[in-house]
């Protein structure tokens, strides 16, 4: 077909470096969910020319997700609060959070005329309760801004290129970049396109990787006063954390969702995420909901392919969190939940997702 003559005789001629063939590109951003949507946004606003490249057929399809479907991609709150209730990576990610705090992604959303909604807590969702539209921004300022997009387009290595920059593989073509922005999320919901290809590239590349784990999930209890109210939610639950020594660790309130397999909701995803971080092997969880106040130990969390988010992932000692680049390879980049980065439920992480971002974009622009 004349289609195809015409891509294999760019993609030759881009291999080959021909005049008048495309040069390279001044940034690949490999991974078009929230932090390569909103990388490739910063960089039209900063007039960086770049590539963003898709494995899937669209963009965005873990943010369609998000909420169930909703989107909370942020909370109205102060930089320092966030940084708060964050946690765990927090000294790591501050200033990037705080030259792209919430209240900027909120701005930013605005200045897209996207709707908003803030919820009484300060979770923010677009008016009308679509993900699809938050997406939907991405992609109208993105052609707008005529950034090109390859989508249907899985990257299948990153090499370093000779004479400097690189050279990104995908299974039809080979791309040059000078700098590269990994942005390919984490490992779970693999239907999604989360499968792990950014942090197999930075191993190749030198990087070590933090072992994933589930973060934000289930916890299964085979107990039929949960499992006989399965698909009912409860917005005025309550979750509680208790040491080996019975001591309260650890206190939430929130949702909580009745499912077949146990328990979920908000109360219990930060519950769970609390105890993976503290590598806790030997607690009890309190779960309050409807009139229903029930104990137990030691619960198992569901597979981390079913995961809100991963915990784990690209090693925050090698990447510089002043400017998101490696500390291995000089030019490679590294955003949202590819890194060992993760937040609460609530619109935390992807509010990470853009922070980091903007932060490598920015590093870019110098």
């Amino acid at each position: 077909m004349k289609t195809n003559n015409h891509m294999a005789k760019t993609a030759d001629m881009v291999k080959r470096g021909d005049e008048g063939a495309v040069r390279a590109a001044k940034l690949a951003i490999v991974g078009g969910g929230a932090a390569g949507m909103f990388a490739a946004a910063v960089a039209a606003e900063r007039h960086v020319p770049c590539v963003l490249i898709e494995r899937k057929a669209r963009l965005g399809s873990k943010v369609l997700m998000t909420a169930n479907g909703r989107c909370n991609f942020t909370k109205d709150i102060s930089a320092e609060d966030f940084l708060r209730d964050v946690g765990p990576c927090a000294r790591w990610v501050a200033e990037a959070i705080r030259e792209c705090p919430p209240r900027q992604v909120i701005k930013g959303f605005k200045s897209l005329n996207v709707p908003l909604r803030r919820m009484p807590d300060g979770r923010m969702f677009p008016a009308d309760g679509k993900a699809a539209t938050i997406v939907h921004a991405f992609g109208d300022l993105l052609r707008d801004e005529s950034v090109p997009i390859l989508t249907n387009c899985p990257v299948v290595g990153i090499a370093v290129a000779p004479r400097g920059g690189f050279v990104v593989r995908t299974a039809n073509f080979d791309l040059s970049a000078e700098n590269v922005l990994v942005a390919t999320g984490g490992v779970s919901y693999p239907k999604t396109g989360s499968v792990g290809d950014g942090q197999n590239f930075a191993r190749a590349l030198g990087h070590r990787l933090v072992p994933y784990r589930p973060g934000l999930i289930g916890l299964e209890a085979n107990d039929r006063r949960i499992t006989s109210l399965a698909g009912r939610r409860f917005e005025d639950g309550r979750a509680k954390v208790m040491d080996a020594s019975g001591r309260v660790v650890f206190d939430y309130r929130g949702e909580v969702d009745c499912e077949s397999f146990g328990l979920s909701g908000a109360a219990v995803y930060n519950s769970q995420r609390f105890i993976e971080h503290e590598n806790m092997s030997d607690y009890s969880i309190e779960v309050w909901f409807a009139h229903e106040r029930l104990t137990f130990r030691n619960l198992r969390p569901r597979p981390v392919k079913e995961a809100i988010v991963t915990l784990g992932g690209v090693s925050l000692d090698d990447v510089n969190p002043h400017t998101m680049e490696s500390r291995k390879v000089k030019g490679l980049y590294f955003a949202g939940e590819v890194l060992d980065i993760d937040g609460p439920t609530g619109g935390y992480n992807l509010t990470l997702a853009f922070a980091t971002a903007r932060k490598a974009v920015v590093s870019i622009c110098g």
